[in-house]
């Protein structure tokens, strides 16, 4: 293998108020731009705040998605990517993107690499409504089929988005989840000040969600839950999304940019919600332990992958009736009491354990990939 290694990553998910594909990216960047060797870059649609990016991919923008743009130019995202001439391309979304980078990956003869972020098959049922819901899933399904067969491998954050994508009768699939940054995402980040500055008292039982604002987050079932519950409990909803929840005790805030901002909400609430049902993993929430912070997820999917009862409960169902018995279950037995096991959780999965793997994985496919090629030269060759 050449001792340097460019490889790019890119994407249709950046948006101004960030999200878990962003930071997945960015974190991946700031790490493999201090290894020796090996040069990264991002290609993604120009929006504010996208310092980062190396190459600007051609996008209209999407309309009430938060700032979201959308390429649609499959030529052109080519171009762009054969441009900066990289030795394995990771592309972290299914549309016009992902088949724009299988044509630059075919052009420059080197290895495409996709992350499954969403579950086409569930955002499609959704969609579609009780109508035509189930219609809508089927045809997500052969796309998928039909987009990621084509890769040399498909990355799934969790076990059940894999199986989602050997069910569809994708073959080179691998789990590799997501991490967390343990040094940033801490516990001393907790302010008694944040939480003042509210306006509630030290009685006030504080709930925290942090994410897009959208159908598929359920935030509906966190306000009913809270609703239920009354006094004192509270939600907090940090983010940025169409769908932001309203209701009595609920508190809206703005997208956090930083991470130690971040934190510093995580920290300091009582417990962590999410009510998702087709999270493909749960960075939040992997977030949310590395600051000691127990969780009350919707017991399905990645959500079900992260909390165990030693970190939190597990809803089974998705109503608010459900939410708020394990809510108020978890103060029963004192969110406290869970910092311990959190913290662990979050520590063995660190970015810095996370990533020398999933550089390894690059490592691997370039190295078969150059391995074909340079047999195909001899077989040449010799004809």
């Amino acid at each position: 293998m050449r001792e340097s290694l460019h490889l790019v990553d890119t994407t249709m998910f950046w948006s101004p108020t960030g999200g878990g594909v962003r930071r997945y990216v960015q974190t991946k960047h700031e790490w493999l731009s201090a290894r020796p060797g090996i040069r990264h870059s991002i290609a993604v649609p120009q929006v504010a705040g996208s310092a980062a990016d190396d190459a600007t991919l051609p996008s209209v923008a999407l309309p009430a998605s938060g700032g979201y743009r959308l390429p649609l130019d499959r030529a052109a995202i080519a171009r762009v990517l054969v441009g900066l001439r990289p030795d394995l391309i990771e592309v972290g979304d299914p549309y016009r993107v992902a088949w724009g980078a299988l044509d630059a990956a075919r052009t420059l003869g080197v290895p495409a690499v996709a992350y499954c972020h969403s579950n086409l098959e569930a955002m499609a049922r959704l969609a579609g409504g009780p109508l035509v819901g189930d219609a809508a899933a089927r045809l997500a399904r052969r796309y998928a089929h039909h987009l990621y067969a084509n890769f040399d491998l498909v990355l799934a954050p969790s076990r059940a988005m894999a199986g989602h994508l050997e069910a569809a009768g994708i073959a080179r699939v691998a789990v590799q989840p997501l991490g967390v940054d343990t040094a940033a995402f801490h516990p001393g980040r907790a302010n008694p000040s944040w939480r003042a500055a509210l306006g509630l008292d030290a009685s006030a039982r504080l709930l925290v969600y942090a994410g897009r604002f959208a159908a598929e987050k359920h935030l509906d079932v966190l306000v009913a839950a809270v609703a239920r519950l009354g006094a004192p409990y509270h939600l907090v909803a940090v983010g940025a999304g169409p769908r932001p929840p309203q209701g009595e005790r609920v508190h809206v805030l703005p997208f956090v940019a930083g991470a130690e901002g971040l934190a510093e909400v995580l920290a300091s609430a009582d417990v962590f919600v999410h009510a998702g049902d087709q999270e493909t993993f749960g960075l939040s929430v992997l977030e949310a332990f590395a600051c000691g912070t127990p969780a009350v997820v919707r017991g399905t999917e990645g959500l079900a992958e992260l909390v165990d009862d030693g970190t939190g409960i597990a809803v089974d169902q998705g109503s608010a009736g459900a939410f708020a018995a394990a809510i108020a279950t978890m103060f029963d037995r004192d969110p406290r009491s869970f910092a311990a096991a959190t913290r662990a959780r979050a520590e063995a999965s660190d970015w810095q354990r996370v990533l020398p793997e999933l550089l390894e994985r690059y490592r691997g496919l370039i190295e078969s990939r150059r391995g074909r090629a340079d047999a195909a030269t001899a077989t040449k060759a010799f004809a």
